[in-house]
């Protein structure tokens, strides 16, 4: 089967883009090399083609409480027009996919699954809808996704023509919350959560409209220092800012607590009589909430000039009969602080900052220190 075509293909082709095929879909990797592209968000802003993203629907008199349900969060509790992470975990409490939920009125949310688990989160939608007035609709054929992320993000949204506010202040849309606009007086509805550990705006629209819109940023945005930026780009800056990509720090052997995010579980969520509020995984969940973990998420800051991959051995030293104390879960050279960084599952042990480690790295042992995440937090 071949790749799916986002509905800006014919902009990245035009752009001269380096495309890959990515879980499922055909997505620029990069359009100029990766560090001017990570560089750009960092100081300036990138402009990032995310309809690869799957976008569900969630409505209906129970929706709030499906999500309740289905979801570890306490979804009936978000407020209109807000945002949450939260995570669908199977019934052993294995991570099926993290995904952020949006509030648009009190019977309707916007549910946004990761690419690549699209399908498997429809799935579990429609075998956990038994017993709740609710409708679960895909919306990813026809909808685009589009960011701005940088400190200039604010600036290209206010200049970009035929964007407007629609009596809402961009300016004082707080971080994890939406509003909606318009663009060419069609609807757009637009968030400020983002992935890349800078300041951003995410805008959902019409596929048929993504064009238009990408075209008018790339305008608004060139006296701003605006690029294109690719999936390569997009991965170096997540990892700067700590933030979990699945398939590396989560997956269905992992559980929330073991990621460090055990704070999205809501134990304490209760129905309208105080009784603890059922969800798929909340047995496993309890206990693994109660005991201590077999394995800790951590940073790790390279000491030598060789990067830790996905899949690396994490050593206790670098002596050459060192134990296996961990795996490296992401990976690379960090464009912002000019040395190695990396994620990784060690055992407890060896979890605390300031612990000294290695990374085999292909046969050669580098050297590591454990530090706390994120690596990079942006300056507000």
């Amino acid at each position: 089967m071949s790749d799916v075509h986002s509905p800006l293909h014919d902009e990245h082709v035009a752009l001269g883009a380096a495309l890959t095929s990515f879980a499922g879909w055909q997505m620029p990797l990069r359009y100029t090399s990766d560090i001017a592209e990570h560089t750009a968000v960092r100081t300036a802003a990138g402009l990032f083609d995310l309809s690869h993203m799957g976008e569900i629907g969630v409505t209906g008199p129970d929706a709030g409480r499906f999500l309740d349900y289905a979801l570890v969060g306490n979804l009936s509790g978000l407020r209109l027009l807000g945002a949450r992470y939260t995570m669908i975990c199977a019934e052993d409490g294995g991570v099926i996919d993290d995904l952020i939920v949006y509030r648009d009125t009190d019977d309707t949310f916007l549910v946004v699954a990761n690419a690549s688990n699209h399908d498997t989160v429809l799935a579990a939608f429609a075998e956990r809808t038994a017993g709740f007035d609710v409708a679960v609709e895909d919306r990813s054929p026809q909808t685009a996704l589009i960011a701005v992320q940088g400190p200039r993000a604010l600036e290209i949204l206010r200049a970009t023509e035929g964007l407007a506010e629609a009596g809402h202040d961009a300016e004082t849309l707080k971080y994890y919350a939406a509003i909606p606009m318009t663009f060419q007086g069609n609807p757009v509805f637009v968030a400020r959560t983002g992935y890349t550990g800078e300041d951003g705006f995410e805008f959902f629209l019409d596929a048929a409209l993504a064009p238009a819109l990408w075209r008018a940023f790339l305008a608004a945005g060139e006296p701003f220092g605006l690029v294109p930026a690719g999936l390569s780009a997009r991965d170096s800056l997540r990892l700067e800012a700590g933030m979990p990509l699945y398939g590396n720090e989560l997956d269905r052997t992992t559980t929330p607590h073991d990621a460090g995010l055990g704070r999205v579980v809501k134990l304490d969520k209760v129905d309208d009589e105080g009784k603890p509020l059922p969800f798929v995984g909340r047995a496993a969940l309890e206990g693994r909430a109660q005991s201590e973990p077999a394995r800790v998420l951590v940073g790790l800051e390279g000491l030598g000039r060789r990067a830790a991959r996905h899949g690396y051995p994490v050593k206790h030293s670098t002596a050459t009969d060192a134990p296996t104390v961990g795996t490296v879960t992401s990976g690379a050279p960090s464009p912002t602080l000019g040395h190695p960084v990396a994620m990784a599952y060690v055992t407890p042990e060896v979890s605390a900052p300031g612990t000294e480690l290695a990374v085999d790295v292909r046969g050669r042992y580098e050297p590591v220190r454990v530090v706390a995440l994120p690596f990079y937090r942006r300056h507000r």
